[in-house]
Formats: structure tokens, sequence, C-alpha cells
């Protein structure tokens, strides 16, 4: 009844103001710079009625004044922010103080950050604690996290939604082990998996054969599959995202890559790169995006076509305009003051965590190791704290608005394992937090409007290795200049890291994406242009203004090629050629032409299934490299050498960067045929796009390809 709700609204509020007034007087006590009285001091009632006005007082500020000032501040960069969190808090408990009807309470600046920060805490927690038996109540807290309230409110549909969660980086096969381990019981109890997974070499087939009606020894029933899939040659964000929001990988060929029609270097995550990425894949598809209808897109790469965007890169150096809500998310997370001190303070014990964590790592001599200084503890931080919080956030609130198909990214595991190694203890632990991620959406999902199906899958996983560099004491780079007879540094440099998180850093302090050894507009010369994607290596010579041919190369620079391919670290390369149209270059002068390559010998044999075919397709595109090298694979460990500096790295072919996951709900259609493999990102998008039909009916457009898929 309305009345019980008002009372029982009313009855928590004075409860959270009891809490924060008793907060208040325990950190007069305690704090000597926090008085709540006057210097000839004061009764014990006077003491608390000031406590008790304080803190009402500073509870009205930041429900009223709060969501002000963030949406003030949402031309600041979005991390500058979140660290004036603690600054604005204060502030607005200070201004409290100062407008307090006893005319008592004072604090130094630096004490009402911490008392503000405390006492946001502890009103959260008790609010939280209140209202966790109160559906209503906890839905319509929840819908304050919404990232923009619908203007209009029509009635919510009674179809199931679709959610799509992202866990970048997170290869098929750790999934597995973390669930075999405990680590992500949410996953484990949606593949009804007691002592972690099924015993069998092939989960995909298990989890496919795995009937609704089936159940484990402990009772329960399995409500997801998983199904594994293989990414094209470019096992990247930039290109698997693209395929799977807009289903389409054609002329992606790296995560970095050189055009020598534009002269430009394109990076997947740098904000004009995904723009013109997106442009060009709408172009070749002819359509809009998987979330054309009703869809959110956060903290992606690209939208999707989505009409709800958040933290959103291909939009993130567009100015500020209505039509451009890239930072909205922000908003909508920060304008609570206790999510915003919460984060905060998560922020700074991630950044402990991870020097703490990467001193004992070096103290131990631990191999392989990548240099973990200068800004990456708060990249690290901003990828495991801050962007998840805001991105899971922006997801609930699209849950409870009724969104009809949601796609979010959280970067966290991926820059973990770049620095730490996908199977770290570090890793470990950003696993387990994305599993509460998990189920905290599962949960907001029995409170939504309308049901919700959620579909969680990766774009790439990450096969382990030392660096190149770590291991020949030279890069890429300096390997190509001495194959051309140029001279090479004493010293040889490192090579920039391509990691999701640290554009993600960029974008929200505007600041662009800069390359180490080589600019965005290279300047012209005979010098090749040397990029590294993770264990996939691209040597372009910007004054041939068409892709060289191995005869052009051998005519110029003689030694390269075969200084490449007889290198220990190097696979194979792929080479356009006069006679053959293509060839695949090996050690000990194995020289394939594209129509006879295979995956059971030559140089490929030791990268799997579907390699050879990832490699024809990659030498159709137009702007693939002069030149490119693959990094050599040792499949008994799964070992890569990475042209980067990370020892968990994806962007080439070997091992388990090849092979993301997609975890399904039984209830919707099996992803794949019973022998048919999930192959490619473009794939995937077919599939998604096809459940999206399936729930929401003909409203959900088809692609071709789509098209010709369900009907077969």
């Amino acid at each position: 009844m309305p009345w019980r709700r008002v009372a029982s609204q009313i009855g928590r509020s004075v409860t959270v103001w009891a809490a924060s007034t008793a907060t208040m007087l325990v950190l007069a006590a305690l704090l000597p710079d926090f008085q709540l009285q006057s210097a000839d001091g004061d009764s014990a009632t006077r003491i608390a009625v000031t406590a008790a006005c304080g803190a009402g007082a500073f509870g009205v500020l930041s429900a009223v004044v709060w969501p002000l000032l963030v949406r003030a501040l949402l031309l600041v960069p979005a991390l500058v922010l979140g660290l004036l969190v603690f600054f604005l808090n204060g502030s607005l408990l200070l201004l409290a103080l100062r407008i307090n009807p006893s005319g008592r309470g004072a604090a130094a600046p630096e004490t009402a950050v911490i008392v503000a920060a405390v006492m946001s805490a502890v009103a959260s927690a008790t609010g939280a604690a209140l209202a966790v038996r109160d559906d209503e109540t906890y839905r319509r807290r929840l819908h304050r996290l919404a990232t923009r309230r619908r203007r209009s409110d029509p009635p919510c549909p009674t179809t199931p939604g679709l959610v799509f969660v992202q866990l970048d980086g997170v290869g098929h096969d750790v999934l597995t082990a973390a669930v075999r381990r405990g680590l992500m019981p949410t996953v484990a109890r949606w593949l009804a998996s007691g002592d972690g997974m099924p015993s069998t070499d092939d989960v995909r087939t298990a989890a496919d054969d795995m009937a609704v009606d089936d159940m484990t020894a402990d009772g329960t029933q399995p409500t997801h599959r998983l199904t594994p899939w293989r990414t094209d040659w470019s096992s990247q964000t930039g290109a698997s995202q693209l395929g799977i929001l807009h289903g389409s990988t054609f002329d992606v060929p790296a995560f970095r890559w050189y055009e020598k029609d534009r002269g430009e270097v394109m990076v997947s995550n740098r904000p004009t790169s995904a723009a013109e990425l997106q442009r060009r894949a709408i172009l070749h598809t002819g359509d809009g995006g998987l979330l054309t209808v009703d869809g959110a897109s956060r903290g992606n790469l690209f939208s999707g076509g989505a009409g709800e965007q958040a933290l959103v890169l291909s939009i993130a150096a567009r100015r500020r305009s209505p039509e451009n809500r890239s930072r909205a998310g922000y908003f909508a997370y920060f304008s609570d003051p206790a999510n915003a001190v919460r984060t905060a303070l998560s922020f700074v014990a991630e950044v402990a965590r991870e020097i703490g964590q990467s001193t004992r790592a070096r103290l131990r001599r631990q191999r392989p190791r990548v240099g973990r200084g200068g800004l990456y503890p708060l990249v690290r931080a901003f990828a495991t704290v801050v962007e998840r919080d805001v991105v899971v956030a922006a997801v609930l609130g699209d849950m409870l608005a009724g969104r009809t198909a949601v796609y979010a990214d959280l970067v966290a595991y991926d820059e973990v394992a770049h620095h730490s190694g996908p199977h770290s203890r570090d890793a470990e632990k950003v696993l387990q937090r994305l599993d509460r991620a998990l189920a905290l959406l599962q949960r907001v999902a029995e409170h939504a409007p309308r049901p919700y199906r959620i579909v969680v899958l990766s774009d790439h996983g990450q096969s382990p290795g030392e660096t190149f560099h770590a291991r020949y004491g030279l890069t890429l780079g300096d390997l190509v200049r001495a194959g051309c007879g140029l001279p090479v540094p004493r010293r040889a440099g490192s090579t920039h890291s391509g990691a999701e998180a640290r554009a993600a850093v960029r974008a929200a302090l505007r600041r662009p994406v800069e390359e180490k050894g080589g600019q965005h507009r290279p300047a012209p010369g005979s010098e090749p242009i040397v990029l590294a994607s993770g264990n996939l290596g691209l040597v372009s010579f910007p004054d041939v203004h068409h892709r060289m041919t191995k005869e052009e190369i051998d005519a110029r620079h003689p030694a390269l090629l075969t200084t490449l391919a007889n290198h220990p670290g190097i696979g194979f390369l792929l080479v356009r050629s006069e006679e053959h149209d293509g060839v695949v270059l090996g050690a000990h002068g194995a020289e394939i032409p594209l129509a006879r390559l295979d995956d059971v010998s030559g140089p490929l044999a030791r990268f799997g299934p579907g390699a050879a075919d990832a490699v024809r397709r990659t030498h159709s595109f137009p702007h693939t490299a002069d030149i490119m090298v693959n990094s050599a694979h040792d499949p008994a460990d799964g070992e890569v050498l990475a042209f980067e500096e990370q020892i968990g790295s994806h962007g080439g072919l070997g091992g388990a960067q090849s092979r993301p996951f997609l975890l399904s709900p039984l209830d919707l259609s099996a992803p794949a045929g019973d022998r048919e493999e999930l192959a490619g990102a473009e794939h995937v998008h077919r599939v998604l796009r096809r459940w999206l039909r399936e729930l929401n009916g003909p409203e959900v457009p088809l692609t071709d390809a789509a098209e010709e898929e369900r009907a077969a």
C-alpha cells in the first residue's frame, strides 16, 4: 500500500540519518582537526544535536547539490572527475558545517575530505542493508544508475531483452580453468558444474549436448551452454568487436597498420581510427549494426548502431553535443556520491595493489616479466575499477529501463593479463571480480520490467610467453633494419603496448593515442615502417605506393626475407608474389603458394585448424602490409613471442589468443550445428542477430548472410 511505502521510506531515511550522526560523533572523537563543539566545551546533548544537524545538512547536500556539481563538471575529463571526488565531497561537508543551525562544527580541509568519505560510505552501506529485502526500493535505487531517462514512458515490451557482456581477452581455456578452480561460481552455476566443468576434452560438445532436463548429482540444472569460437588472423578487439557489432572484419589486418593510399597509421583504439573503421564497416555491410533496435553500447570501441552510447571510443573524438553521449555513463555513476567515494577508494587500493604485486615480482626475479612502472598502475586501476564500475552501472540502468539489446565490454582482465600473464594470480583475482559483476547483473535482471537473457562472450584470448625483445635482445624493427642493411641502434628500444585500457584512459583524459616508433603520419622515405600487434608484425615501405611483391622486395633488399624467415623467433611470413599471387615463407627456404597452403604441413602446421583460411583472407585485404610477420609458436606450452612489451599477448596466430568463447542461455538456439565450427567474428554477429530476431520478432533486421543461415 502507498502509505506503507511512505512510512518505510521515512523509517529508512531516519535510520540512515542516525547512522550518519553516530559516524560523525565517532570521527569527531578520533580526529583532532574535526570539532563539533565550541572552544569552551558543550554538553553531550548539544554535541549530539550539532552532529545530527550536520549529518542532515550533508545528506541533503549530497542528494541535491552533488548531481548538479557532477553534471556541471561533465566538461572536465572523466578520469579527472573521478580524482576530484574527494575534494568535492569534502567541500560539501565544509558547507554543511557552515550552514549548521547550531552554529557549531569545524574541520580542517584535509580532515573534511576524510570525514566526508567515511560518512558517504556508511550512509551507502546502511541504505543498501535496509533496502536489500525491499525489492521495490532496491529497484528504485538502481534506477538512479540509468544512463538516461526515457523522455516518453511507453509500455515496456514483454519479450525478453538481451544483454551481451564481453569479458575482454578471456580465452575459452582460461574460463574453463577458472570455473574448475572455483574462481567463477556464477558461471559454474550457469553450467551446473559442481566440481568445475564436465570431465571432457571437448567442453563445447559436452555443453551443447546437455539438455535442459539433464541434472548434475546435486540436482542443479544447467542454464547456459559454452561454445568456443575461432578468431581471424587479427585476434584483437578492433577486428573482433567490429565484426561482432557491425558484421564485418574486412580490411582490418591487425591492431595497427599503415595505409599507403592515405599515408596514415591506423590504430584500432585511436578514436579517429575507430570512427573510420565503423564508417567503413557500415558501408561494407549496408547495415547500421547489431544494436540499431533500441540498443545501448557501453564501454566499447564501436557503437553497434545503438541509440544510447556511453564510453564508446568511436564517438570520443567528436565535440560534445546532444548526439554525443559518450560520457553520460560517468554522470549516471558519479551522480551518487557514495558510488563516487567507493570507486575512488577502490581506485587508490588498486594502485597500491599493483605497486605491491609488481615489486614482489621484481624482487623474486620472476620470468617472464615486463616493466610495470610509470603510469601503468593508474591505467590498471582505471580498467579494473573505474571502467568496470561505470560500465556495469550503465548496464544495470539499461536493464531497468527495459532496453532491447545491450552490449558492454569489461577490459579489466585483458589489461592485467598483458602485464602479469594470462594465468597469473593477479589475473585470477580479476576473474573473480568479473564473476561478481555477472552475479549482480543476474540479480538485477530479476527486478527488470521485462525478462532478460544474459550472454557472456569474449573477443579473443591471450597467449603467454616472453617478449621477442627479451629473448633475442632486439626488436622486430631492429631485425628488419638489419635485413635491409640499415644501421641498428646499439640500445634496442621497446615497442608501444596496444592494450585497450590505455586508450580508454586517454579518451577519458581527452588526449590522443600516441605511437612510439611510428607517427600518425610517418615522414616519407625509403626506410620501412615496422608496426606490432601482439605477436603479429607488419612491415611496409612507404615510398612504394602499392603492396610490394616478393620479387620487388628481393630486388631492393636481397637479405631481408631470408633474415626474417630463418630467425628462430619468426613462425612464418606472408608476402605478395608475382608468380603465385601470394606465398607463405618459412625457415630453410620454405615457400608455399596460398593456393596450396594447408593447416597440416609446412610453416602453418603448428598454428592449428583454420590458420590457412585466415592467412588467405588477410591476403585479400586492400591494406595488408608488404610483409606480414607472425612470431614463432610452441604448441607444447602455447607460448608465442610478442613484438610488444607484453607477457600475455594477442593479435596474431598461435595458442589461446585465437580461441575465445560464447556462453549462451540454453533457451536460445544453438550457436552452430553439430559439426559446424563457429569461425570468425562475422559468424558470431550473425548468431547474435539471429537471437535478437528470435526474441523480438521481425522488427530486428537480418543481414543477407544471416537470412541465408536462418533459412538453412
